[in-house]
């Protein structure tokens, strides 16, 4: 570095010398491994309330991909210049619409459309907002400023699509800077929201699919480097989306950005109106009437549960035992801690479920491995969501 500070200092010109000095210095502080891509300016926005007057920037109603500038007005017409080709036409003033570019200062307000009222006595209240997403997260940010608990975010997908705009033109799969342009349109937003969340107790949800996951995940980690960040698997379509020559989608992806105390909670359920805490029942039975070797549950309910020390979950189960086999036979499976029913007095009891059923509803997620006990017969806690409770 120091010989390059050495060669700038020797460009007479003094702008053009601290120019490329301040460029040399943002690129030394870009990382050196992780998401690098071009910021680009992109989003123009409609001023549906603004008048076009002489001197107007414009477009043709909602297509902004190319701009004119109103050189005069007669009447209901204006005469226009167009910004890229320089062609001078005359457009009907009712189908052109005035356009800010991005960075232009804009002052965005709310105007209430209508409301709907259907529990007078409540104190609870929602509002919808419709507007360009980014002035409205510079609005929100006056109000809200880090007091919001939950941001949950469906952008574009990106997939190549005619499905979203950006440099005022339609991205597609042939364009270079496609993933430059998505990354840059992100950026602007979450850095939005980052400001909005509650940095004590919040989360922002961002689902995706393969085509940007990959570019997403650094970004968030790039700008919420104190958040827990946890991308999850969510399935859309069982049967599968075939796409010629391709493995068929069935699912997408969900990330997690947890900041400060916030963590994944227990599922709950609705009864009676109330969200209430789902109970789970302890999988080890508990009246003495279905203890090992008793005709409820018969042999067939005791056996071994093999849970994986690392990930804490159920990887297998052993082949039930007679009313007669001693325990210590079990071979232990390596990598796993053998449970078995076993009560703190010793009493051998039996599980709840059948072993094939355990593993079932364990890869379903009804099945919950508990806290590890070191210091009693059974080494694990196990509880379990009965029949009825999943149906609920």
């Amino acid at each position: 570095m120091a010989a390059i500070d050495e060669l700038i200092e020797q460009i007479d010109n003094p702008v053009l010398r601290e120019r490329i000095a301040a460029e040399v210095r943002r690129v030394v502080k870009q990382k050196k491994f992780g998401l690098v891509f071009e910021e680009h300016l992109p989003e123009r926005t409609m001023l549906y309330e603004v008048p076009v007057k002489r001197g107007s920037i414009v477009s043709r109603n909602s297509d902004t991909s190319d701009l004119y500038q109103v050189l005069e007005i007669d009447g209901d017409r204006a005469t226009c210049i167009s910004k890229s080709s320089k062609e001078q036409k005359s457009i009907p003033i009712a189908e052109l619409v005035s356009v800010a570019e991005f960075g232009e200062p804009i002052y965005p307000y709310l105007e209430p459309l209508d409301s709907v009222e259907n529990a007078p006595d409540s104190g609870l209240w929602h509002t919808l907002i419709e507007a360009d997403n980014y002035h409205a997260l510079q609005l929100l940010d006056y109000m809200y400023h880090g007091k919001v608990d939950c941001i949950y975010i469906d952008p574009p997908y990106n997939t190549g699509a005619r499905d979203w705009k950006y440099n005022n033109d339609y991205v597609d799969g042939n364009d270079q800077y496609r993933h430059s342009k998505w990354l840059s349109m992100m950026k602007k937003r979450l850095l939005l929201a980052k400001k909005l969340l509650n940095p004590k107790d919040s989360v922002l949800i961002v689902t995706i699919d393969e085509k940007e996951y990959l570019h997403l995940g650094c970004l968030l980690e790039d700008l919420f480097p104190e958040a827990k960040l946890q991308m999850i698997s969510t399935v859309i379509n069982h049967a599968g989306a075939v796409r010629q020559g391709e493995f068929a989608r069935t699912n997408e992806f969900v990330f997690f950005a947890m900041i400060g105390n916030s963590a994944p909670s227990k599922m709950i359920k609705e009864e009676r109106g109330k969200l209430e805490k789902i109970h789970w029942d302890t999988l080890r039975r508990t009246d003495v009437a279905s203890k090992r070797g008793s005709s409820k549950g018969g042999t067939a309910q005791f056996y071994p549960i093999f849970v994986n020390n690392e990930t804490k979950r159920i990887e297998s189960v052993g082949s039930p035992l007679s009313p007669h086999e001693d325990i210590g036979r079990v071979r232990p499976r390596e990598g796993c801690t053998t449970v078995w029913p076993i009560r703190k007095d010793g009493l051998e009891m039996n599980w709840g479920l059948l072993g094939e059923v355990v593993l079932e509803r364990a890869t379903k997620g009804y099945i919950n491995v508990g806290k590890y006990l070191p210091n009693e017969p059974q080494k694990y806690s196990i509880s379990y969501l009965t029949s009825g409770k999943i149906e609920d």
